[in-house]
């Protein structure tokens, strides 16, 4: 297949060259925060999981497309990331449950690509130098860099806003009621959540009022895009809610229940994105591998009104919290795995048993 050059610059100026595939957007460039992601498979799940809003996804495993894409797999409605990096996009499809090449996908949801690139030197370099703002694209290489220079990247920035539900909507059927704050909820946390309860899935900008008028048994807060500290009226509507109602947490939902007792975070270098990535549980020592997509995490020394309950053993980076004196709990990873192992998937039945009893076990 021939494919236009096209050029991809980091905001310092870092250069690299590739080919543009997927969609060709209008003046031919693309800009974003460029990331890294380690994952070997689940690459659908990962272009359509909302907490890339805003962000180039790179996947550092070098053939992308190899089983096409199901219905089946979709996290969201539609990709909300801003482009894609890879190595080698197959051309061909190779599973029985594929509908769909995934560039045929791309093309479909206008998902801009840029192929051909030495994935390995350019996950180097944001290793080193962290994650960065850039372009890339088959315009003019003089306007991919003027256009990298002027990118910006998500800090300060509130992407909730553009990937939350426009109005409720209902899952499950079970005895308890929860009510989820969608953030950039993904469809394989909704399922596990659904069977278990039945849930209300609501917009990011729902009141703690609002919420409670529902009556729910409890409160789950999802991922997400974008910087916590950009969230201040969603952080003050959790604090109505803290000690009123049990409470779970999942990554963008961890940060943002962390701030609301009271915590501040910051923002990592590059970042967890994969799906191999080691947590200890600090009481019991139990060592899970899991899914991880996040920029920021919880400042350690912050914390006060909250214990630490889960760690990472890469970096030490904060990966789960506990208050059962107010009766919640979160973790920055993410225990539904889409894509990922299933290690952690118990705190879901952690958060049911909290519901039932209305205790939090001791972490």
């Amino acid at each position: 297949m021939s494919r236009p050059r096209a050029t991809l610059v980091l905001a310092d100026g870092t250069s690299f060259e590739g080919y543009a595939a997927g969609f060709i957007p209008d003046g031919g460039v693309t800009t974003g925060e460029f990331v890294f992601n380690t994952a070997l498979s689940g690459y659908q799940e990962v272009i359509t999981d909302p907490s890339y809003a805003g962000q180039i996804i790179t996947f550092t495993y070098p053939h992308i497309g190899n089983y096409g894409v199901s219905p089946l797999d979709d996290e969201a409605a539609r990709p909300w990331c801003r482009g894609l990096v890879v190595r080698e996009l197959s051309p061909l499809r190779s599973n029985w449950r594929s509908t769909e090449e995934l560039e045929a996908f791309l093309i479909r949801h206008r998902v801009p690509v840029i192929t051909g690139v030495d994935t390995r030197r350019l996950t180097r370099h944001l290793r080193v130098h962290g994650a960065l703002p850039g372009a890339f694209g088959s315009g003019d290489p003089a306007a991919v860099s003027e256009a990298a220079r002027h990118a910006t990247g998500t800090d300060g920035q509130d992407y909730v806003t553009q990937v939350t539900t426009p109005s409720a909507y209902t899952r499950g059927e079970g005895d308890l009621h929860i009510v989820a704050y969608d953030y950039g909820i993904k469809e394989t946390m909704v399922a596990q959540l659904a069977q278990r309860f039945r849930v209300t899935v609501v917009p990011s900008w729902m009141s703690a009022e609002q919420v409670l008028d529902l009556t729910p048994d409890g409160v789950f807060l999802s991922n997400g895009p974008g910087d916590p500290a950009a969230l201040g009226a969603q952080v003050r509507e959790i604090g109505r809610l803290v000690a009123t109602v049990p409470i779970f947490g999942i990554c963008l939902g961890h940060q943002l229940l962390a701030t609301a007792l009271g915590a501040s975070t910051y923002k990592l270098p590059f970042g967890h994105h994969g799906s191999n990535h080691p947590v200890q549980d600090v009481t019991s020592g139990r060592i899970e591998i899991t899914a991880q997509n996040h920029n920021y995490a919880v400042e350690p020394d912050s914390l006060s009104r909250a214990v630490v309950s889960h760690v990472n053993l890469n970096d030490g980076v904060i990966e789960g919290i506990s208050a059962v004196q107010d009766r919640c709990f979160s973790v920055q990873y993410h225990p539904e795995a889409g894509p990922g192992p299933h290690d952690a998937r118990y705190l879901f039945e952690r958060f049911e048993n909290l519901l039932r009893t209305g205790q939090l076990e001791k972490m």
